[in-house]
């Protein structure tokens, strides 16, 4: 990376290009090629040359080079600044952690800016070294829209793998253990949800723009992928939703365990009240108790303890209380 510059390519019109240096960036011209500069902007060398060389307005330059950014396309002249996110593959990071990339496409120019590694744009990269990617503006918007969505396929694929499987241990397990990784699922489709239906109108901004330079034919590709994302978004409510349902069901299933325990020890409680009183009630030690002097007196007790107690659980059984 050349100071800021991730790297700058001169598009051929055909698929392919050739990649410049930043002494190149300052020679080139509009009619040499369609070119893509792709930068870093917490880098402070991208962003003076934003400022001071690009020829930009000062409300594009902070746009690219804004910490926030929510997906977004406007249309400024016959040019567009767009703001598009997608889902962040870096190691040790999360997938809801979304990374985002703003656009400013003209008809001979393209610059995007980043923070962090977005692998749709190596995608993109390696399609124009192999002869293969965007001829154009248009194209580029499309081709890169495209990566985006079908990079975010593997991700909403796994979500839903991994609620059928929560789905599955549910039925066996009410563990803590599955409760944490239930809401944590939510989570994740909460987030991907909120970033990806912005991106969504993104695309149809791009759409309802109708910049001169950008294809008809561009316009139906751009609306397939739209539609794609849209089914993804469908995915993720549908993935937020069995979790919700799933948590309701283990919820339910430890309320109806808690009552069941709870219901025997109050059985067990009403069974040993009264033999508690009546224990109670013979171990005083004060004159006139019957069958203090009998032989026979600790047998009777015991005897009238078992009717008192099976007196007790066919009353229970009476009232269906067992």
């Amino acid at each position: 990376m050349q100071s800021g510059l991730i790297h700058a390519y001169l598009l051929d019109h055909r698929g392919g290009g050739r990649e410049l240096s930043w002494v190149e960036v300052g020679g080139w011209q509009p009619g040499q090629g369609v070119l893509w500069l792709h930068m870093d902007y917490t880098d402070e060398t991208a962003a003076q040359w934003l400022r001071t060389e690009s020829g930009l307005d000062r409300l594009v330059v902070e746009a690219l080079l804004s910490e926030e950014s929510r997906p977004r396309t406007t249309p400024i002249g016959d040019n567009l600044l767009i703001a598009l996110r997608g889902v962040n593959l870096n190691p040790a990071s999360q997938p809801e952690d979304m990374v985002s990339i703003r656009l400013w496409i003209e008809a001979d120019r393209i610059i995007s800016t980043r923070k962090r590694r977005l692998l749709s744009v190596e995608d993109l990269l390696g399609r124009l070294r192999a002869g293969r990617g965007p001829s154009g503006p248009s194209n580029f918007i499309v081709s890169l829209a495209d990566l985006l969505v079908r990079r975010m396929s593997d991700t909403v694929d796994q979500l839903e793998e991994k609620i059928d499987e929560l789905e599955s241990l549910a039925l066996d397990s009410a563990g803590g253990e599955l409760r944490s990784e239930l809401a944590h699922l939510r989570k994740q489709a909460i987030t991907l949800r909120r970033y990806l239906s912005p991106q969504r109108e993104a695309l149809s901004g791009i759409m309802a723009a109708e910049m001169p330079w950008f294809h008809e034919t561009n316009i139906l590709h751009l609306r397939e992928v739209s539609d794609r994302l849209q089914r993804h978004i469908e995915d993720i409510d549908v993935v937020r939703e069995r979790a919700s349902v799933t948590q309701e069901e283990l919820l339910s299933y430890n309320s109806e365990q808690l009552n069941s325990r709870m219901y025997m020890l109050s059985v067990v409680a009403a069974v040993f009240l009264p033999l508690s009183f009546l224990t109670g009630l013979f171990g005083i030690n004060v004159g006139g108790m019957p069958w203090a002097q009998s032989q026979e007196g600790f047998l009777t007790f015991c005897v009238l303890l078992i009717i008192a107690l099976g007196g007790q659980i066919a009353f229970f059984f009476w009232k269906k209380w067992l």
